[in-house]
């Protein structure tokens, strides 16, 4: 005859699984068997993939050196044999500096994002499930920083750690951790008074680890659809800091440095400006129809559709 503790067990098990929507072994497969239905997130995902797998193939690549100048071959438009997208304004080949600055750009915006997410699923996780004091003393903190506009806080921070891609990153992930922070703490409230919690508090289950191994498994749909969001943004903020002189410094290769190095030469020279813009452009639109595909797979009233 099992013991209570067994049983306790057993409903955290069991609840688990019914939180989640879908046992955990079948819930990837569910996901993408219902992305691959719908053909433009299909595609959208195929662009992002293949973007991310030609940055990081790039040093494999039959390519120009991103940064050799060449004086003699400035300024020469796309088509131009040997220079497949053209040069920019020192010569330098476009399609090489354009791969090499999708690597800053990808790593830039995917890494800010998982620093906020890091930072964001922290916060919202301590603050949800001990509420009280601690609730408003973390919540209250987050909103001091949300009442400032992103991009003005992102200056604001790289003003103090100086310029320069890391700090860029840190900065934007600074002034984007609130969005998790209000996920998560969101997801926590409706989760931790379900039965599965209760079950690991009656058999002695530290706080600690109800929040790690039992409450944030649970809650992670929401945290998935935000990041998928969020990278396209991140991407776009740190592109506009390195536009601004405060990311990536030449001669390293960015798509926001790119543009800034090309805006005096549009009239002439249109692609240096519209080849990187587009790039940025193309990813931040294929993630955010990536994630609102996620939301409508993830969400438990659509599951069915």
């Amino acid at each position: 005859m099992p013991t209570g503790t067994e049983n306790a067990t057993s409903v955290l098990v069991s609840d688990e699984v019914t939180a989640t929507g879908f046992p955990p072994r079948k819930s990837r497969m569910v996901v993408l068997r219902r992305l691959a239905r719908q053909r433009v997130a299909t595609l959208s995902l195929a662009v992002v993939v293949a973007i991310i797998v030609l940055a990081a193939v790039a040093p494999l690549l039959p390519l120009a050196d991103p940064n050799k100048i060449n004086s003699a071959n400035r300024l020469l438009g796309p088509g131009t044999p040997g220079h497949l997208l053209g040069t920019d304004e020192l010569g330098r080949d476009f399609l090489s500096r354009l791969i090499w600055g999708a690597r800053v750009s990808l790593l830039a915006g995917f890494g800010a994002a998982l620093i906020s997410l890091a930072l964001g699923a922290s916060v919202g996780l301590v603050a949800g499930f001990f509420g009280r004091w601690v609730d408003s003393v973390l919540m209250r903190t987050t909103d001091v920083i949300l009442a400032f506009p992103g991009i003005l806080l992102a200056i604001g921070v790289i003003a103090a750690l100086g310029s320069g891609l890391t700090n860029a990153m840190i900065a934007v992930a600074i002034s984007g951790f609130p969005l998790y922070a209000r996920v998560t703490r969101g997801s926590v409230l409706s989760v931790r008074e379900l039965d599965f919690v209760e079950a690991a508090r009656s058999i002695g289950t530290s706080g600690f680890d109800i929040m790690i191994r039992h409450i944030l498994p649970n809650i992670l749909a929401p945290l998935i659809v935000a990041f998928s969001l969020d990278v396209g943004l991140k991407i776009v903020v740190t592109s506009s800091l390195s536009f601004l002189g405060l990311g990536a410094q030449p001669p390293t290769a960015d798509w926001g440095n790119m543009i800034a190095s090309g805006r005096n030469y549009i009239r002439t020279s249109t692609h240096l400006v519209m080849i990187p813009g587009l790039a940025i452009f193309t990813v931040a639109l294929c993630l955010n129809v990536i994630g609102d595909r996620l939301r409508d797979i993830l969400d438990p009233r659509l599951k069915n559709t």
